[in-house]
């Protein structure tokens, strides 16, 4: 099965993105792959969107894109989420979310 995908749409200039969450981590990061999603570490509860707010932003840091650029288009209070990532492939994002981050 080819990862990419699994966990990832494109559609003209933006990827839609499978996502698993989970909330108060010690420290957000990438995990790698839970079923046919990306498992994302928040260092954030899940309380009054601060968890959200920490996966957009990590996710626009790790893409080198402006956090206007990542939305989450469905599972707002739910552990599974797809985001939405605009002006990038899914090729590039799902490089960058697996490289080492120093």
């Amino acid at each position: 099965m080819d990862i990419r995908r699994a966990v990832a749409s494109e559609n003209k200039d933006r990827v839609t993105l499978q996502v698993y969450i989970q909330p108060k981590a010690s420290r957000t990061e990438f995990v790698g792959l839970h079923g046919e999603a990306v498992k994302i570490r928040v260092a954030a509860p899940p309380v009054d969107g601060s968890a959200n707010a920490e996966l957009i932003r990590f996710l626009a840091e790790r893409c080198d894109i402006p956090r206007s650029r990542v939305s989450i288009r469905s599972g707002e209070t739910s552990r599974q989420k797809r985001v939405t990532l605009a002006g990038v492939s899914a090729e590039w994002v799902l490089a960058r979310l697996a490289s080492p981050q120093g």
